[in-house]
């Protein structure tokens, strides 16, 4: 991270049309509105296309993000769309495992299963239809962002719609507006090139008979031809094709060239082709997430290759991070500040998957045959000392930010506990919550910083173990699931409410 502009107080004097502007109604953009309105915050959503996109693109998320889908009210909805993945295999051209991640169907940490392939269309039509919901989200359909400017505490957002120009003005404006974002571009943000750049041919299409199908999720690292073959949810299968340096994009995307690159799948009458397009996967993220009181979430602060999955994921943990952060200053419980957070601890978990992403795209796209080899005997060699042990995709914790530096636990995912059906997030309840002992705590305290003693019923016994496995008498669960701290209550709360309201600085 370069640079930070210095924010200002947490109050703003001046009337906003709306808390919180957000351009782009992607899946991103649309998670963002939900998760503010129901914070109570006065959101526009502006999206310059009047209806979704009908095409698939973004193909997974994972147990993480379905949680956060339960906490807006739509993840029954979105999984019945999506259908649960439970194995990855990276393949070398004879069949050969050279790696493997192994799911399955249990619920993990968050209380859903930890793979899950989906149909971003269908998801859209989800988030959209809960959005209408929403009284407190005003949402602009057809309607395109030109630019905005920043006077102390206010954002004034330009934009028109059918050609009409208006104006609105807000206390942040928030761009999900994607890899071409144009909040970024008026802000002075750049994206870095982190040194990846692949051309892909991507072919959705719609199964007929899925029987014919691979039942898992493929890589197949053949050097003539890199290829990616997934189950997407809906009734959808995915194959993507690394393309030649030669290859023209037009000639790629012909009928025959396509029928061509399918046959060897053997799938003639048991799919029906959707679309064909052509991707070039980067790996690139801003330098800067936040310029005043304009921030930027999902592709339009970092891009990844696909092959890990997160790209999409990525994104919503953006707003998930960002948009509790927001509804505490806007309800004076803490200093604009704490947004400096957002960057310090986005950024090297994202950091971190697009490291995975490149370092699974660099083993899939290997065109040397003897470097192909060279791989491929290492790969089997390593899975053959560790007995063929398969993998997990990895969720690191955060490390740096409002978290309790004393505590071990601290940046971890807090988990959500299951019993005969029920989920304990509904439980619960919204906000940060203190768990465990608490004794003494002074409720207008809790109330001053945003958190609640949930009442655990029929989880008290899991919630106990869970306690005593980490050998904390309670800890401190932030918003958005991340464990502050583990430890004494009253101290707890005191470093929490402390950390709300951090002195402004300049972070360098």
């Amino acid at each position: 991270m370069s640079r930070t502009r210095l924010l200002k107080s947490t109050k703003v004097t001046a009337t906003c049309d709306f808390d919180v502007v957000v351009v782009g109604a992607g899946p991103v953009g649309l998670v963002a509105a939900l998760l503010l309105a129901k914070q109570g915050i006065s959101v526009l959503l502006l999206e310059k296309e009047r209806s979704i996109f009908p095409l698939p693109r973004a193909a997974h998320i994972d147990h993480e993000i379905m949680r956060i889908f339960q906490s807006i009210g739509v993840a029954d909805d979105v999984a019945s769309s999506s259908e649960v993945s439970t194995r990855y295999e990276f393949l070398n051209v004879s069949g050969d495992v050279l790696m493997r991640f192994d799911t399955g169907r249990a619920a993990a940490l968050s209380g859903w299963p930890p793979s899950n392939m989906i149909h971003q269309p269908s998801i859209e039509h989800v988030l959209r239809a809960r959005v209408a919901e929403c009284d407190s989200i005003d949402t602009r359909y057809g309607t395109a962002y030109r630019h905005h400017e920043t006077c102390g505490e206010v954002v004034t957002v330009h934009f028109d719609t059918q050609g009409k120009a208006s104006q609105a003005c807000c206390r942040f404006l928030l761009g999900c507006d994607g890899a071409n974002s144009a909040v970024r571009a008026n802000s002075g943000l750049s994206l870095v090139d982190l040194g990846f750049s692949e051309r892909w041919l991507v072919i959705d299409t719609k199964v007929i008979d899925s029987s014919r199908l691979p039942r898992h999720n493929l890589q197949i690292c053949d050097p003539e031809r890199p290829t990616t073959s997934v189950r997407m949810g809906a009734g959808r299968h995915r194959w993507e094709f690394m393309l030649k340096a030669e290859e023209d994009e037009d000639r790629v995307s012909a009928p025959a060239f396509v029928a061509n690159l399918l046959a060897r799948w053997d799938v003639d009458g048991a799919v029906e082709l959707e679309r064909t397009a052509t991707y070039t996967f980067e790996a690139r993220v801003a330098n800067d997430w936040m310029q005043d009181r304009v921030l930027i979430a999902g592709d339009a602060a970092h891009l990844m290759p696909p092959f890990a999955g997160q790209g999409l994921c990525s994104g919503i943990r953006d707003v998930e991070n960002l948009t509790w952060k927001l509804g505490a200053i806007l309800a004076g419980r803490a200093n604009t500040s704490l947004l400096f957070s957002y960057q310090t601890e986005r950024e090297p978990h994202v950091r971190a998957m697009i490291d995975l992403a490149v370092m699974m795209g660099k083993v899939v796209c290997v065109t040397d045959p003897d470097l192909a080899l060279a791989r491929d005997k290492n790969l089997i060699e390593t899975r053959r000392a560790s007995g063929d042990a398969s993998g997990a995709i990895p969720n690191p914790k955060l490390g740096t930010g409002l978290l309790q530096a004393t505590s071990n636990i601290a940046g971890e995912l807090f988990p959500q506990f299951t019993h005969k059906g029920s989920r304990s997030d509904d439980l619960f309840g919204h906000g940060a919550w203190l768990i465990g002992e608490s004794i003494g705590i002074d409720g207008n305290t809790l109330g001053a910083a945003g958190v609640s003693i949930p009442s655990l019923s029929y989880f008290s016994p899991l919630v106990s173990q869970w306690l005593d496995d980490k050998g904390y008498n309670a800890v401190l669960v932030r918003p958005d699931r991340v464990i502050f701290g583990g430890g004494n209550a009253a101290e707890l709360i005191t470093a929490y409410a402390d950390g709300l309201y951090q002195e402004a600085r300049v972070v360098a």
